[in-house]
């Protein structure tokens, strides 16, 4: 019986809690020298692509940024086009917003990353409506949230009407004819609606792959829908065993809808990891990361940002406060369902917290530190497989905890021990694109749309 291969991608961990950067051995999160470092590492690991996150902005929290991230993060698209120079066959996805983008623009700057890569590009398109991230725009809060998803999906179909609208063999380049261009090498592509009015000619030929693959992270069920109808690979946070099942039968459910296979859409949940000698090993290590990632600031920052008060004065090692959240003026118009979702919140952690005995830190660390695979090489690496065998994912997104080096002991542990397996790939074929690498069916034109 032939085996599922498992399809792995590699994230460069972004400045959050993911990231232990006091770690001893952790390097700059701006120096091109780290991204090189990653993207080689996740080559020879023969990774499908590395995915670089991208905020738009710099958290606050009470009117100051937020610690975690002031030292940023450099422009994705640049990193990429960089990258592309310094490898040979990973794929090369960064997160790009439909928000506070332009298609045509996007499109042509992604269609060029796909020819100067050799059709290795990919886009993780997220969507955006908060005023905050709009204010360095100018236009904070000017998109309706029940628009997040109108505006995502036709800005996903007229790029990819844009990148489709020149034919494969459109370049004649005959000198003696002096013809460079078929006469109908590119189709004038239209669109008007309430969010977008184009008229172009695309001026970016297609590149070996057809178009840069497509990657999405909601998990709404807009999200899903968006998923369903235009993207490649799906990015979640599923990763208990029966959720993520539950998951891939939702979204691969919905491709049929849409003329589409199960395996025209990849499910590649964010993954982190712990290895050690032993079990016991791993488990002392976690634990020891994962207090380095949640910090006692970080762990009442957490808390601030549900209750909506000063916590300051909370021990994080000590209990839940006592006293309720802020929710604001419940009559409000429109609000009365979020403050009673804020209630809610408030009283499923208290109930964790105490039917577990955690501190403040011990439960954020719970929420947002607990990781997916930990044990031996050999463990990780048989868990990986069965969650693909068993389809509850195709592969993980897996995220380290040190950059730039979180990625290089499972590369050297645990990879080999897939490859043992017989469910991952050994080498890359040549001159393969990334749709090649995901096992994607071939990007077919009809009527300027895929």
């Amino acid at each position: 019986m032939t085996r599922r291969q498992v399809h792995l991608a590699a994230h460069f961990p972004g400045v959050n809690n993911t990231t232990v950067w006091t770690d001893p051995s952790a390097g700059s999160q701006i120096d091109f020298s780290s991204f090189e470092h990653f993207a080689r590492t996740a080559e020879r690991g023969f990774f499908d692509y590395l995915f670089l996150a991208e905020g738009l902005r710099l958290r606050e929290h009470r009117g100051q940024l937020h610690d975690l991230d002031v030292a940023g993060r450099p422009n994705t698209l640049a990193i990429l086009t960089a990258l592309a120079a310094v490898t040979e066959h990973i794929g090369l996805v960064g997160t790009l917003n439909t928000t506070f983008n332009e298609p045509f623009e996007l499109a042509r700057q992604l269609g060029t990353l796909d020819q100067l890569s050799g059709g290795r590009a990919g886009w993780n398109a997220v969507t955006s409506s908060d005023a905050f991230h709009g204010a360095n725009f100018r236009r904070g809060g000017y998109l309706d949230h029940a628009d997040r998803y109108v505006r995502a999906s036709e800005f996903a179909a007229l790029s990819k009407a844009l990148w489709s609208s020149w034919r494969d063999d459109a370049v004649v380049a005959d000198a003696e004819t002096g013809e460079f261009l078929r006469d109908d090498a590119i189709t004038r592509v239209r669109h008007e609606s309430r969010l977008f009015d184009v008229d172009a000619v695309f001026d970016v030929p297609r590149s070996p792959q057809g178009r840069p693959v497509i990657v999405q992270a909601g998990d709404s069920p807009d999200g899903r829908d968006f998923a369903s109808t235009h993207a490649d690979v799906i990015f979640s946070l599923h990763t208990e065993f029966a959720d993520a099942q539950q998951f891939y039968r939702d979204v691969k459910g919905r491709l049929a809808s849409h003329g589409r296979d199960e395996d025209s859409l990849r499910i590649l949940p964010a993954a982190t990891f712990v290895l050690g000698d032993t079990a016991g090993e791993a488990r002392e290590r976690s634990r020891e990361i994962a207090l380095a990632q949640v910090r006692p600031q970080t762990a009442i920052t957490y808390l601030e940002q549900i209750w909506n008060r000063d916590l300051s004065g909370y021990d994080a090692d000590g209990p839940l406060p006592d006293l309720e959240p802020d929710t604001g003026v419940e009559t409000a118009q429109g609000f009365a369902g979020r403050h009673a979702a804020i209630r809610a919140r408030v009283g499923q952690l208290r109930e964790q917290a105490t039917a577990e005995n955690l501190s403040i830190r011990e439960l954020v660390i719970r929420l947002t530190a607990k990781h997916t695979f930990v044990g031996t090489p050999e463990h990780v690496a048989s868990e990986i497989d069965r969650y693909v065998q068993e389809r509850a994912t195709d592969g993980f997104t897996i995220v380290g905890h040190v950059t730039p080096h979180g990625l290089d002991e499972f590369t050297e542990k645990v990879v080999p021990l897939l490859q043992e397996r017989g469910s991952y790939r050994r080498s890359y074929d040549e001159g393969a694109t990334l749709h090649d690498l995901l096992g994607l069916p071939p990007v077919t034109v009809s009527a300027g749309v895929r």
